[in-house]
């Protein structure tokens, strides 16, 4: 009896190491190794564990949010019009959907590391490079940056939704790399196109302190030649006034007059205001 309980123990644990488990948030794949249906016969599996034969492998596709980065010996490499060479670490964030499982896998018929690893970062460097072929690397180091990372998103996100993978971001992990030589030339442009701008903003700036002074001694002239012309106008009137009443003149001389006469006199002078008539 206890020989037979050790049997069936073994057994059992036979049993439980021919087992895998599929972990939650995957979705696994059964595919049959060997025979004539080999990788054609298989069937998903979702959250559990299952008997796996020694003539089957079983493929694990998480369903949640996957990120991958490419860098140092799997960096994306890619040319610009000009055909010069850059690079740089690329990440790409996705999901696989559940409901695609079995077309994934049976569209490469490898697991999700292969699958990201290979077939997926060739579409991400394929497509770099068809985008930036079309763009100066001026461009795609400075402000065609951005617009290069989108149009590859977009591509790559396009290309893999019919089979199962979604795109949610692809990222520079790192800057961009190119040629030394090319670096700092672009630098050196960059630096002119600041200083230049810098230059203009100064002369903007001393032009309209200039128009500023120049309007302020507009205003004052303005001002002194209305005062000038008030003025002019005011002795025009009192001039004009005078010609026509002359004996306005004499009246503010009475006016002003203290009823002294004055003490010396040339001989024939004649008296002051004897004349006026009363």
């Amino acid at each position: 009896m206890k020989r037979i309980t050790m049997i069936l123990a073994a057994c059992l644990l036979g049993a439980l190491a021919g087992c895998s488990k599929v972990p939650a948030g995957n979705v696994g794949v059964i595919v049959n190794l060997y025979g004539s249906e080999k990788g054609v016969d298989l069937k998903e599996v979702g959250t559990g564990r299952y008997w796996v034969g020694w003539n089957e492998e079983l493929f694990l596709f998480p369903t949640f949010t996957q990120t991958e980065t490419w860098s140092d010996a799997e960096s994306i490499s890619f040319q610009t019009v000009e055909g010069m060479k850059v690079g740089s670490a690329v990440g790409i964030t996705y999901s696989v959907d559940q409901d695609k499982v079995t077309t994934l896998f049976q569209k490469y018929r490898a697991g999700i590391d292969e699958i990201t690893n290979k077939f997926l970062r060739n579409m991400v460097r394929d497509a770099f490079n068809d985008v930036a072929s079309k763009q100066p690397v001026e461009s795609v180091y400075g402000a065609g940056k951005a617009d290069l990372l989108l149009a590859v998103e977009d591509r790559v996100r396009q290309q893999v939704k019919p089979i199962g993978i979604n795109i949610e971001r692809i990222y520079y992990a790192a800057d961009l790399v190119l040629p030394p030589q090319v670096t700092q030339s672009l630098n050196a442009k960059i630096q002119a196109t600041q200083m230049a701008e810098q230059r203009r903003n100064e002369v903007a700036q001393a032009k309209a302190e200039a128009d500023k002074e120049r309007a302020r001694a507009q205003g004052e002239a303005d001002a002194k030649l209305t005062l000038a012309e008030a003025d002019a106008k005011a002795i025009q009137i009192r001039a004009q006034a005078l010609r026509s009443n002359p004996d306005v003149v004499t009246l503010n001389a009475v006016e002003k007059w203290d009823g002294k006469l004055p003490t010396y006199l040339a001989p024939g002078a004649p008296l002051p205001f004897l004349g006026i008539a009363k």
